[in-house]
């Protein structure tokens, strides 16, 4: 409804103005086409006006809102270059368009140059700033200590709801590897809420984890937590907001999410996932080397047996069922590595006969 309404105000005060132009211009022509002059000039006008009301209005609003919240990241030497290229065009433009538009009559001499100085600030500065690694490159490209780098990144990490309840996050900070600003938009942690307070057990349990976990973030971390207000009202899902954030910020997004990270590969985010830093990190294990594994559960295909490593990856052990509960000495025969980790299968290794060395 209120959409409507700016749309309706918009049209009217821009059909107001075609009205006026037309009537300006059918008097200085033939007085059997000033009616004509004036019906189109304001109909025209009233249908450009309501067509063009949401870029005067509510986005412009929603845009100035969003960028309110982030002031600090948006005074940054490029952006405040940008925005002064932008704000200079907007003048130059305003000042060439002041003679012609002086000359019509009554008020509208006199105000029209100012609104379309002020139309076309909101205009190319939101352009400008939100283009501003290009147009410095354009503009400035021959200026090697001009501080803009390729993608305008910032120390920003975004987090999102499944990084928050997985917890390793915390233990990669202490560790040093993590600089930067933890982001925790609002939208994630009413996500975290919602979860917490589901029926399902499970699920309230990993919510009411993510929240501790949240927690121990702002009390114990060396790096500094934030939370952000900033939300995409014309979005539902959590996933799109997120990379939407992420875009608007210039920012990394941390996840475990597979499907977040193909999303927002595809639109040019990048996504730290801590999966694939752990399995980067585990060590390196080769067909033919020896280990000693405990048998903890039985496979999936007869006689084999199930262990695990001490950071979680899976030992398939060819007939280690017979050792189950039992620690065992085994050979590594294979690695294989898939999506969701790598996995090992092996055999146990049988003691040497001591009559058959004799």
């Amino acid at each position: 409804m209120r959409g409507v309404l700016f749309r309706v105000i918009v049209a009217i005060i821009i059909g107001i103005g075609g009205w006026q132009l037309g009537k300006f211009i059918g008097g200085r022509t033939d007085a059997s086409t000033e009616l004509t002059w004036i019906l189109t000039l304001a109909i025209g006008g009233y249908v450009f006006g309501y067509l063009l009301a949401p870029y005067l209005t509510i986005r412009p609003w929603r845009w100035v809102r969003r960028r309110i919240r982030v002031m600090p990241r948006m005074l940054q030497v490029p952006n405040l270059v940008a925005a002064a290229i932008g704000l200079a065009f907007a003048l130059v433009i305003t000042a060439l368009a002041t003679l012609p538009l002086s000359l019509l009559p009554g008020p509208w001499g006199k105000w029209s140059p100012l609104i379309l100085g002020l139309f076309l600030c909101f205009l190319f500065v939101p352009i400008m700033v939100l283009q501003g690694p290009a147009v410095l490159r354009f503009f400035f490209s021959g200026a090697p200590n001009l501080p803009v780098t390729r993608d305008n990144r910032n120390d920003l990490l975004i987090l999102d709801t499944n990084a928050i309840i997985d917890g390793r996050i915390a233990d990669i900070i202490q560790t040093g590897f993590i600089h930067g600003t933890l982001l925790i938009p609002r939208f994630v942690l009413d996500e975290l809420r919602h979860i917490a307070d589901s029926p399902d057990v499970l699920r309230r349990n990993r919510g009411r984890r993510g929240l501790d976990m949240l927690t121990q973030l702002q009390k114990g971390s060396d790096v500094p937590v934030q939370i952000s207000d900033i939300d995409f009202e014309d979005t539902h899902e959590v996933d799109s907001k997120l990379v939407r954030l992420a875009k608007t910020l210039h920012c990394l997004i941390v996840s475990n999410d597979f499907n977040l990270n193909r999303v927002a590969t595809l639109q040019g985010v990048k996504v730290l996932n801590i999966n694939e830093l752990a399995n980067a990190v585990k060590p390196v294990i080769l067909p033919g080397e020896d280990m000693t594994l405990r048998i903890v559960q039985e496979g999936k295909e007869p006689g084999q047996g199930i262990g695990f490593l001490d950071d979680g990856t899976m030992v398939v052990v060819e007939g280690g069922r017979r050792h189950l509960n039992t620690e065992i000495s085994i050979a590594v025969t294979r690695v294989l590595q898939t999506a969701a980790g790598r996995m090992i299968f092996a055999q146990p290794k049988e003691p040497v006969d001591e009559k058959s060395k004799r």
